[in-house]
């Protein structure tokens, strides 16, 4: 596919939601619906120095700009690559005396692009960046401060005469990087190192029962021959068959939390409330919370507890060496969880579930394939699939038996549908 690309999606205005994008034809589960290099993105401030800044890759050895000091690059390469995007940073950095956060930063690489480029939609860009929704108007009193401290920093650091850009064109910028930022993985995409802008995928609305995912693809630069070079890119891929038509979604949480903690999430982070099934009734809270169930009998309410807690601090220490790259401890970590959980907490246990995709994630970067595809195929709540999404449609009882089966951490045992009366009563039906 080539990047930019939006031959297979066109905008429509949703019932309530805005606008968002809907396919032009079918799409198959792992199809790339589109493409899309970032407008602008930026090295988190705490890596500065650890990853480039034009490939986004972390290097133990990167060689600085000369001029500024701060940005770093692989090679020569990268450099010249991104000379186009840091040629007005490297300036501002040498005027003001020091480089500003990493939200300033970015906010002056999309005004420097805009005052370069224009913001007009084209072919391989939807929506101009005025369009997209910032919502400035639902901050909090304190983030409204930290906006408009930021602002200031902008001016001071940006030194634009441009008329185009007043302080509520910059203002509004800020909104729409505060709740469209996506969140830039290095090239083995097990540590966040960044943050970009990418215009097209704002479009693209949340489900919680999604049917699209978004793949950071870091490109690749090592190639002798340029041309072969194909740069930094998020893809926009099918998790199940798509018709013509149907609305293009993506979940903007984790899915492995709880309908309430979902909700409230999004309505902190993104400001709306989430009406959908999964959130309105809660489907799948049980499983998640399940504990392990052998003849009847349950651990204590204290043993569940007690394990609870071990994994949430096991969590905590997990992100702390994963930000260090400290990946055996982190496989360490998971293991001693594992056997702490395995005894009490069900399968589908949300907490067992994020260390098996810890686990699984890690292990499968440092070569050890083998275990790491026995706890992926034990990640069964990981993913909605499209089996599981036609079996609920055509035979809810037989979901419902699989659902008890997990509870109860039995084997599944197939049973003929009762009577529709029945069904009714115990199950809703996916709108």
């Amino acid at each position: 596919m080539t990047v930019g690309d939006m031959d297979k999606v066109e905008i429509f205005d949703t019932d309530g939601k805005g606008r968002g994008l809907k396919a032009k034809q079918d799409l198959l589960t792992g199809d790339v619906v589109f493409a899309e290099p970032a407008y602008a993105a930026v090295v988190f401030d705490n890596l500065v120095y650890e990853v480039c800044h034009s490939c986004f890759k972390k290097q133990a050895k990167l060689q600085r700009c000369g001029q500024c000091k701060f940005a770093h690059y692989c090679d020569r390469t990268c450099q010249k690559a991104a000379w186009t995007e840091h040629k007005n940073e490297c300036l501002a950095i040498r005027n003001y005396g020091q480089p500003t956060n990493e939200t300033v930063r970015l906010a002056s690489r999309i005004l420097w692009r805009m005052a370069r480029e224009g913001d007009n939609v084209s072919e391989d860009r939807l929506s101009s960046l005025a369009d997209l929704q910032d919502h400035v108007d639902d901050l909090s009193e304190e983030e409204k401060r930290q906006l408009m401290s930021d602002v200031e920093v902008l001016h001071k650091y940006w030194r634009s005469n441009d008329q185009r850009f007043d302080s509520q064109s910059i203002s509004h910028i800020f909104g729409v990087i505060n709740c469209n930022g996506f969140t830039i993985s290095d090239q083995r995409g097990l540590q966040a190192v960044g943050v970009g802008l990418f215009p097209n995928l704002c479009l693209v609305n949340h489900d919680c029962w999604p049917n699209c995912t978004v793949i950071l693809n870091n490109g690749n630069r090592s190639a002798v021959n340029s041309m072969f070079h194909t740069q930094m890119r998020i893809e926009l891929r099918a998790i199940q068959k798509i018709k013509a038509g149907e609305e293009l979604t993506v979940s903007y949480v984790d899915f492995l939390k709880l309908s309430a903690e979902r909700r409230s999430q999004l309505k902190k982070h993104y400001y709306f409330d989430c009406t959908c099934e999964h959130c309105t009734k809660g489907i799948k809270d049980d499983l998640m919370q399940a504990v392990k169930e052998e003849d009847g009998k349950k651990p204590s309410g204290e043993t569940v507890k007690e394990v609870i807690e071990f994994s949430k601090m096991t969590l905590e220490k997990i992100d702390k060496d994963r930000s260090e790259g400290l990946w055996s401890n982190v496989v360490k970590l998971c293991r001693d969880c594992l056997k702490k959980q395995e005894p009490v907490l069900a399968d589908t246990n949300l907490y067992q579930l994020k260390i098996l995709s810890l686990a699984s994630e890690v292990l499968s970067y440092l070569q050890h394939f083998e275990e790491a595809a026995g706890y992926a195929k034990r990640m069964t709540m990981r993913c909605q699939t499209e089996m599981e999404l036609r079996m609920f449609k055509e035979n809810e009882f037989l979901y419902y038996q699989m659902r008890e089966a997990a509870l109860k951490n039995q084997k599944i045992q197939m049973m003929a549908e009762p009577a529709g009366e029945y069904v009714k009563e115990l199950f809703h039906r996916r709108k």
